[in-house]
């Protein structure tokens, strides 16, 4: 059950680097770069604070893709 995301994009817009987005959401850049890598799932609380800073709803950064046949 892949965890899709814009992450990347929203952040480019916003104009910051995986560091400065990690201290502003109170995370590491690594763990900046597993969620837009898809490696990591973040916490409900983290994918709300990622939201607010791009000021979108978290449906705009993280979409949930089923896999086929579940």
């Amino acid at each position: 059950m892949p965890l899709l995301n814009r992450l990347k994009e929203h952040r480019a817009r916003l104009g910051v680097n995986q560091a400065d987005l990690g201290k502003m959401a109170g995370v590491s850049r690594q763990t900046i770069s597993l969620i837009e890598r898809g490696d990591y799932s973040p916490s409900i609380t983290l994918a709300l604070k990622l939201a607010k800073i791009f000021s979108v709803t978290v449906e705009e950064i993280f979409a949930y893709e089923e896999e086929e046949g579940e």
